[in-house]
């Protein structure tokens, strides 16, 4: 797995990310479910897959104050 970088989500379309947060909270239950049975070797993984909601959801609100600011100006 590697990291998602800022850059790349913000050339994703909102639907795309929509799919991205979905898939990324899947993975971080079955990571969290895996580690809670004692069948997870690299824990590090559910720091990874947090931030990357983290990410996702930083880039999500992003275009959520620029739409209200679009509103609000235009």
């Amino acid at each position: 797995m590697s990291a998602v970088k800022a850059s790349e989500v913000r050339d994703l379309s909102d639907a795309e990310l929509e799919v991205r947060m979905r898939d990324a909270r899947d993975a971080l239950f079955n990571l969290r479910f895996q580690h809670a049975s004692g069948a997870l070797e690299r824990t590090g993984e559910i720091a990874q897959r947090r931030r990357e909601i983290a990410r996702l959801l930083t880039i999500a609100r992003e275009r959520e104050i620029a739409r209200q600011q679009e509103g609000e100006n235009g």
